[in-house]
């Protein structure tokens, strides 16, 4: 049976969506948990970049590195629940 992973995340997985006209857009879309012996990670993805290509970058020392993203804008709100628009 697989071991629970126990360590902290020490680098964000990226997907770079390049933009035409603008500044490329970097999409998080995981997390990279260092093995034990140090020769490797474990990445935790949400999603799957388009272009198969992933950006890992570490984690600074000023952004949190909980490995639970947290919910945020308008999507917080069930559908059909408290503040759902009646029609």
């Amino acid at each position: 049976m697989a071991e629970r992973e126990t360590a902290k995340p020490t680098h964000r997985v990226y997907t770079v969506i390049r933009r035409e006209g603008q500044d490329d857009y970097w999409l998080n879309i995981g997390l990279a948990f260092p093995h034990r012996d140090g020769n490797g990670f474990n990445i935790v993805l949400q999603a799957s970049p388009l272009d198969g290509k992933l950006v890992c970058r570490e984690v600074s020392d000023d952004e949190p590195t909980d490995a639970t993203p947290q919910p945020r804008g308008r999507h917080d709100t069930p559908r059909g629940g408290q503040g759902a628009r009646r029609r």
